[in-house]
């Protein structure tokens, strides 16, 4: 009688699990996108157990939805999940990027100017982050400024870049300090008439 008991409540037990297993759900395009802007997507998914990976490697290789090649691309890279492949997880983020996400445009720009997984390239990188910061990903444009502030990209693009980050709204007191020292840096290399222009300007 007690075996019976212990292999009834053992079967509860399973069938409890199983359920609480099937019952985490796909995440909306919006939910992933905020996952992704507060840089969390990959411990979500660590998070659920790792149950929603064939969903996730479906919208992205098969939906061809932005938000999760993205997400597909990062659990490659770093082998959350999967087995870990860099070259086939750089491909999705590319694939993101391809289509416009700004945070995938901004992680292989950022990639490009550090080195990681790839060889320094600042032509690429400023190319990448250019396109980001246009879509105010002001991750891209903090970056860019200060690329910029070195030396490196176009006297011609500086206006552009001032004037996005001159409108950036942010309720990080250390971003809005960064942004102000960046804009400082940036203004000295351009006449006063650019500056004043820029300011009134939204790129």
């Amino acid at each position: 009688m007690k075996f019976f008991l212990w292999v009834l409540f053992l079967s509860i037990s399973l069938s409890a699990k199983s359920a609480e297993l099937t019952a985490v759900q796909i995440y909306t395009d919006n939910e992933l996108l905020d996952l992704i802007k507060e840089n969390k997507h990959l411990d979500r998914v660590v998070l659920d157990e790792c149950q929603l990976v064939q969903d996730i490697e479906a919208r992205a290789v098969k939906s061809k939805m932005p938000s999760y090649q993205f997400l597909w691309g990062d659990m490659l890279a770093y082998g959350v999940c999967v087995k870990k492949d860099i070259e086939l997880g750089l491909y999705y983020m590319r694939e993101s990027a391809g289509q416009g996400l700004a945070e995938g445009l901004e992680q292989i720009g950022r990639y490009y100017h550090i080195g990681k997984f790839m060889q320094v390239d600042m032509d690429k990188a400023i190319l990448f982050l250019k396109e980001a910061a246009t879509l105010k990903s002001l991750k891209a444009q903090i970056r860019l400024a200060q690329i910029y502030n070195k030396g490196f990209g176009s006297p011609l693009d500086y206006p552009a870049l001032y004037s996005q980050l001159h409108h950036a709204v942010t309720d990080d007191k250390k971003t809005h300090k960064q942004i102000a020292m960046l804009l400082t840096k940036l203004a000295d290399k351009m006449p006063e008439r650019v500056v004043n222009a820029a300011k009134v300007t939204e790129y």
